[in-house]
């Protein structure tokens, strides 16, 4: 069931915490984990939840507490638009596709705008074409050394 959002623009990370159920230092954490969630801050530093972003913090919730996804596998999710927008009876068949292999990764993509996929997405989606390809050029040098 999902909690009532009251009418505001923003919200107070205690506030969200207990609309969420969740500890705030899970909250801190998950900012960390899915770049979608990026509440803005005061001039004193407190953290200000849009309405948006409460809605996204539910969603994680439920993609990780009730469907039972790992972190990558949510973050996945949200990336095809669809978390917690999904028949329950889905969710195993989702939670197995959740992670594309390091071929499908958008490599592509780094060269349309870099900086502003940097922004977009977190350090480890960043690298992880690049993993493969330095995978790829290990591979080379051991066949020519060899």
């Amino acid at each position: 069931m999902t909690p009532e959002i009251p009418d505001k623009v923003y919200f107070k990370i205690g506030e969200v915490s207990r609309l969420a159920e969740l500890k705030p230092y899970v909250l801190r954490y998950w900012e960390t984990e899915f770049g979608v969630l990026r509440p803005k801050k005061s001039r004193s530093g407190q953290r200000l939840y849009r309405r948006s972003d409460v809605e996204m913090v539910l969603r994680i919730k439920s993609l990780l507490k009730e469907r039972r996804f790992t972190i990558a596998g949510a973050r996945a999710e949200l990336r095809r638009g669809r978390g917690g927008l999904v028949a329950d009876d889905d969710t195993d068949t989702l939670r197995a596709a959740a992670s594309p292999p390091v071929e499908q990764a958008p490599a592509a993509q780094l060269a349309a705008d870099p900086a502003l996929l940097i922004q977009l997405l977190p350090r480890n989606e960043l690298l992880q074409p690049l993993r493969g390809e330095l995978e790829q050029l290990r591979t080379i040098v051991r066949e020519h050394n060899s």
